[in-house]
């Protein structure tokens, strides 16, 4: 992995709000810096008359290409493991994800999983998980209490589930104008094996006062942006009915292994149906809350939707907007990679990943025609609540040409991903707009 030096002389005298700023930035500074050096004189130019690095990139490259545009300008940067393809958004914080096709394993393994980070993590070979412990506390905890890692093994009963993460932002470089943040196109997703235990047997343990307690927060071990140890890189949380729920667990392994280094070795919260930010990675405490959590990434427009629909570029009053919970229904076409050529009268397979923030997706339908007809395709029932499921449909195309094929997940509550973007937000959030890829037909 590249070695990057922690010099943060530039931000140690800022004010809190500023380093906050600061970090909400370099989401995509560095990627964008190194990219724009790229368009040398040109780019230049455009930043001389008026056009900032964010437009001037917008001008020259389309949303389903500016991912692959800024991951070129990242000259040698890797991640130990990682596939070939993965696409780096930027590298410090380290951010990438994975084109579809190559999300295309049932179970998502290390080299596929998208690394998304908000700071610094600590290094592997300097920690002792022996002596990493998780202390549990708050306004509505009944103690406070710390468990090693040996300690969450020993006392409790030990879950393996297979559990789908995605990034709140995936799908934000589609929005215009674009929103803050990383122009995560697709593939901020993954669904690997999680062992653990569950939360709520912790949260037993310790005890707490159930009238009292709202919400559960974590802190975690990275650090911020700017190398201040009074600011934390993020710090989320759930409501209560999410943190008592079966499948919220702490974990200690993924797909039966320790969980790497970038996915938060060697404890980390998993949430799941709710943004990727609310499992916690690098864990260190849990805060049983009397209100809701008022940690890094939970105030202003972080994380949050307007409470009602806004026009595009709105100014949204931070008293407007709500903590996104529940992610929305979403698939994806990860066979075969877009760009196929088949030929008339043959017959297409295509397969793909589906999920929902609340449970499971009931029905998946594809479609050749954008929308005027629908063809219902073979979709599986969940290996456990929250595991994406897969589906497969056999296409038939009766004559030649260019086509698209979409597809479309609908969940148990009857909500159904519309062939459209969903209503624009600040921060651009759950994006589910229906995923398609291109098929060339031949005589």
């Amino acid at each position: 992995m590249t070695d990057h030096k922690n010099d943060h002389t530039e931000l140690e005298n800022k004010s809190e709000e500023e380093i906050k700023e600061t970090g909400e930035l370099t989401e995509t500074g560095a990627a964008r810096r190194s990219f724009l050096g790229k368009l040398g004189k040109g780019g230049a130019a455009l930043a001389v008359f008026g056009m900032g690095a964010e437009t001037a990139m917008q001008t020259m490259f389309n949303r389903s290409t500016l991912s692959s545009a800024v991951a070129a300008g990242i000259e040698g940067f890797h991640v130990d493991g990682k596939v070939d393809g993965f696409i780096w958004l930027n590298d410090r914080p380290i951010n990438g994800e994975l084109p579809p096709h190559l999300l295309h394993d049932e179970v998502t393994p290390y080299p596929n999983m998208f690394i998304r980070n908000n700071g610094v993590p600590p290094e592997k070979a300097g920690i002792d998980a022996a002596a990493w412990t998780l202390t549990v506390h708050g306004e509505a905890a009944n103690q406070e209490k710390s468990y090693t890692i040996a300690d969450l093994k020993d006392k409790f009963e030990h879950h393996t589930l297979q559990i789908w993460i995605e990034c709140g932002g995936n799908g934000r470089a589609a929005f215009e104008p674009s929103p803050r943040g990383n122009q995560w196109d697709l593939g901020a997703v993954g669904c690997p094996t999680w062992t653990g235990v569950r939360l709520r047997d912790v949260l037993d343990d310790v005890g707490y006062d159930a009238d009292k307690a709202v919400y559960i927060g974590y802190k975690a071990g990275d650090a911020h942006l700017s190398g201040r140890d009074d600011l934390d890189a993020l710090s989320r949380g759930c409501p209560m009915r999410k943190a008592l729920e079966d499948e919220t667990i702490i974990a200690w392994a993924m797909n039966g292994e320790d969980i790497p280094e970038q996915h938060g070795y060697p404890l980390r919260l998993i949430t799941p149906g709710f943004p990727g930010s609310a499992s916690g990675k690098w864990l260190t405490e849990i805060l049983v809350r009397d209100r809701e959590h008022d940690g890094q990434g939970m105030t202003g427009h972080s994380y949050r939707m307007p409470r009602h629909p806004v026009e595009p570029g709105a100014d949204v009053p931070n008293e407007d907007m709500v903590v996104l919970e529940e992610m929305p229904v979403k698939s994806l076409i990860t066979y075969p990679q877009t760009g196929v050529e088949t030929t008339a009268g043959s017959t297409l397979k295509v397969a793909g990943k589906a999920w929902d923030g609340y449970g499971d997706v009931e029905e998946l339908h594809v479609s050749t025609d954008y929308g005027v007809t629908w063809q219902k395709a073979d979709l599986k029932r969940p290996v456990n609540k929250f595991a994406w499921q897969t589906w497969e449909a056999e296409i038939e195309f009766p004559e030649q040409g260019f086509y698209q094929v979409w597809a479309v997940a609908t969940n148990s509550k009857g909500d159904r991903q519309p062939m459209v973007l969903p209503g624009w937000n600040p921060r651009g959030y759950g994006n589910n707009k229906a995923h398609h890829i291109d098929v060339r037909v031949k005589a």
